[in-house]
């Protein structure tokens, strides 16, 4: 390609995170490999993390996706992990279905990546049956959460629900406050940790650092994100300092069809 790729954002109102932490991971990216990216975003109103707030925000996905076709992206993201999730099992099928064809009906088709989806992908890919979970969302959300990943097959050993329910208050959640949050959970029986279920709780900077401490890999909504957008662009899966899943040995995991 003679010009950079574009990644297209699709992303809640007052997310502040999506556009920091993904870009970040390609441009650790750029640092050992050739290619370029430069990121677009469309926002869908939403400031309180609850499911009326979430299933409205979701039914503005579509007009997001036709405003990124516009651009001719080249891949879209949609960037809101507990949205899908809150909409009954199975749904990060339905959305990105439903987003590809908005795109392809004006005439710029692109593969759609949802952070749901792309967090049961990359838990299969790392071949994880249990997990320990950390959501910033109040608790029943979180339960919403982990019964959506159980019935992808993935078994939740352990987790913890953080309570914030202001959208901005969850950006400015200190990414080093999760190293202790991770430690306290049950991890023995886990083959991987997400230590941030949602694309806007920040938690890069501490991704290898709890990898270190607990021995296990390591993981985020956003990394997911990120190592599922590459692979949607057909390019290997691979960025320094964000853990396990993008250190190289996923770097060629097959895009799901």
């Amino acid at each position: 390609m003679n010009r950079p790729y574009r990644i297209g954002q699709i992303v809640p109102s007052s997310n502040v995170t999506m556009e920091t932490e993904v870009p970040a991971i390609f441009r650790a990216r750029e640092t050992v490999a050739p290619e370029r990216f430069t990121f677009h975003s469309s926002r869908m109103r939403m400031k309180r993390v609850r499911a009326e707030e979430l299933a409205a925000m979701d039914a503005d996905s579509g007009r997001c996706a036709a405003e990124l076709s516009d651009a001719r992206v080249d891949v879209l993201g949609y960037a809101c992990l507990v949205a899908i999730m809150s909409l009954g099992e199975g749904y990060h099928r339905f959305s990105e279905r439903k987003l590809a064809k908005v795109a392809e009906e004006n005439g710029a088709p692109a593969p759609v990546v949802t952070s749901a989806g792309a967090l049961v992908n990359a838990l299969h890919i790392l071949g994880a049956r249990t997990i320990t979970v950390v959501c910033p969302y109040v608790k029943p959300l979180t339960e919403t959460v982990v019964g959506y990943l159980r019935d992808e097959g993935i078994g939740v050993t352990d987790y913890t629900a953080l309570e914030i329910p202001d959208n901005l208050d969850v950006a400015a959640h200190d990414p080093e406050a999760l190293i202790p949050i991770a430690a306290a959970l049950d991890h023995r029986d886990a083959d991987a940790i997400v230590l941030s279920a949602c694309v806007q709780m920040p938690s890069l900077d501490s991704i290898e650092i709890v990898e270190d401490e607990l021995g296990k890999p390591v993981l985020s909504a956003s990394i997911a994100t990120a190592h599922q957008l590459m692979r949607a662009l057909d390019l290997p899966a691979v960025a320094p300092g964000a853990g396990t899943l993008l250190a190289g040995g996923y770097a060629e995991t097959p895009f799901p069809a």
